[in-house]
């Protein structure tokens, strides 16, 4: 029974636009400053909807830190009316905000274990708060290694962030990108192909991933034959949603619905499922 004091989950409250970041030139990071001083408790892996007022709302995953509890951050790319509404966002604006929902990412579960992140293209946003929580914590945790793929060098998200990461002893940053200009001196190439060169303990590993479908599957696959087993390998898999605890089905994915198993799931829960492209 919900109590009666309870805030109605299909009201948003009022939050405004903090500080907005541009990342890239479709793609914005918005921070909203909720109306009560602080928000509510939030893990890394679970995410918001955002109603932008006479436009519609969309669900975001999180990409700031947990342990900040001043703002919600969130990473929008311009894929459609309301996503582009919020990255044309100016400080100051207002907008709904319904959350937090949804499944994280196992980070206290996976103490002691080796971290394999494998992020592709705007993925990088639901698994850089797992990232924040991981360094913060460095020390209850074995190997982390954090591989990257985009699109091309300009479409990488964080890139000051990135060079930061890479720059520690204690962390693996690898990058790769589709298509490279003539300043990539990197790695070209699909990113589940840098998990074999990567260096962890298959038996020991934990692995977050997040991108899209496609690159996930290849992803997964890759780690199983690395040898990482399935109960191991965690996805986040976002989309289709709409009112963000199970009642609508646009959300369905299976026998499961993603705003209330996931997005945050595992992979030997829906593997079957997840081979099957019609789906």
């Amino acid at each position: 029974m919900v109590a009666a004091d309870a805030p109605n989950p299909f009201v948003p409250e009022i939050y405004r636009v903090g500080r907005v970041r541009r990342e890239l030139s479709d793609t914005a990071t918005l921070e909203c400053v909720p109306p009560a001083g602080s928000c509510p408790a939030a893990e890394a892996g679970q995410f918001n909807m955002l109603y932008v007022f006479g436009v519609g709302e969309v669900p975001v995953s999180m990409s700031g830190s947990p342990a900040d509890q001043r703002v919600f951050v969130h990473t929008v790319r311009n894929v459609g009316a309301v996503s582009a509404a919020l990255t044309r966002l100016r400080t100051g604006a207002t907008i709904g905000l319904r959350g937090p929902f949804g499944t994280g990412w196992p980070i206290a579960l996976a103490e002691g274990a080796d971290i394999v992140i494998v992020a592709g293209g705007l993925g990088l946003a639901p698994l850089r708060p797992a990232i924040y929580q991981l360094l913060a914590r460095r020390r209850s945790y074995g190997r982390v290694v954090i591989l990257v793929g985009s699109r091309s060098p300009k479409d990488l998200l964080y890139r000051r962030e990135l060079e930061q990461w890479r720059n520690r002893p204690d962390v693996q940053v690898d990058i790769t990108v589709d298509h490279a200009d003539t300043g990539w001196h990197g790695h070209v190439g699909v990113v589940p192909a840098l998990i074999a060169r990567a260096g962890f303990d298959p038996r020991e590993t934990v692995a977050l991933v997040c991108g899209p479908e496609v690159m996930m599957r290849f992803t997964a696959n890759a780690l199983l034959d690395a040898g990482v087993s399935p109960e191991r390998i965690y996805l986040s898999m976002e989309r289709n949603m709409k009112c963000a605890i199970g009642l609508c089905g646009h959300c369905q994915f299976g026998p499961a619905f993603l705003c209330k198993d996931g997005p945050v799931m595992r992979f030997d829960t829906m593997a079957g499922i997840f081979a099957i492209r019609e789906i």
